[in-house]
């Protein structure tokens, strides 16, 4: 997906975030990136690093309900191999949460002590949460802080400044804007960012996207794509991501005048249905991919 890789769109604000993220690190003591579990390594920003420097991180793999979890518990110990602390959790039932707080302890343990022997027990923790628009930092901050504080909406682009959320007895949490890069030098990332919601679908041509993910699909996740949509997995076998398409139309339906398919329609379809797991749960980036994620 030539178009993809080529664009180039650090509007000012992604700019201004830097600068926000790198202005408050001086206030806290860890930084909780929040990835997508179904595209770990897609869904981290490789600039991150330089933009946190060394200050102890953990990861969050969140929206783990739609991801396969076998994949999703390879991924947490590719981390923990890395010496990284990793959580699953799902924003929607709390599952995991209860993990967040005893987590960044373990983390900060040495740095706890380091406080209670210059007598701070009990000083406030203050957790920066980062990560790219649309993996649920908002939704996370909202679980733990049991109120609908931060603002959530299922596209990117939704929160625009740096907000300080108290989430129990000296533990608080400070939420970012989320930042892409620049531009995407490796083109499958900038798909599988696309498939889940990350890049808007206005900038892109979402019938030839739905079709890569239909061509992923077929290879990867065949019996689950001929379940959903009905369809014969010989019969597509050999077909491009385009014809797919027309042919997940024509089971639904989605005719217009002349008895052609409305592939705009089939391919929105596909891609919502991925996106909130109908389609079923699926994991795009494997964990070998773990030792390329910048953190």
């Amino acid at each position: 997906m030539e178009e993809l890789k080529n664009i180039q769109w650090f509007p000012g604000h992604m700019t201004r975030t830097k600068r926000q993220i790198q202005s408050q690190l001086k206030l806290i003591d860890a930084v909780a990136v929040i990835l997508d579990a179904r595209v770990p390594y897609s869904s981290c920003n490789p600039d991150l690093r330089g933009i946190i420097n060394n200050k102890p991180r953990m990861v969050i793999l969140n929206k783990c309900d739609m991801a396969d979890q076998n994949e999703t518990k390879k991924w947490i110990k590719a981390f923990k191999d890395r010496g990284i602390y990793a959580v699953a959790v799902d924003c929607k039932s709390g599952r995991g949460l209860n993990m967040f707080i005893p987590t960044v302890k373990n983390l900060l343990a040495d740095k706890i002590k380091s406080w209670e022997s210059k007598g701070m027990t009990g000083r406030t923790i203050k957790v920066m949460v980062v990560g790219i628009p649309n993996v649920g930092k908002s939704s996370f901050i909202n679980r733990m802080a049991k109120q609908n504080r931060a603002k959530v909406e299922d596209r990117p682009g939704v929160t625009r400044g740096n907000q300080w959320f108290t989430i129990g007895k000296g533990f608080e949490l400070l939420d970012t804007p989320g930042v892409l890069w620049h531009k995407f030098d490796d083109k499958q990332v900038g798909e599988r960012l696309a498939y889940i919601g990350s890049v808007k679908d206005e900038i892109l041509d979402t019938e030839h996207l739905a079709g890569r993910l239909l061509e992923y699909l077929r290879d990867n996740n065949m019996e689950q794509l001929c379940a959903r949509y009905k369809i014969d997995g010989e019969e597509i076998a050999d077909l491009q991501g385009y014809e797919i398409l027309e042919a997940v139309g024509k089971k639904r339906g989605m005719l217009i005048t002349g008895g052609e398919v409305n592939t705009e329609r089939a391919a929105a379809a596909v891609l919502d249905e991925f996106r909130n797991a109908t389609l079923g749960k699926i994991t795009l980036d494997k964990a070998e991919e773990c030792k390329y994620v910048k953190i």
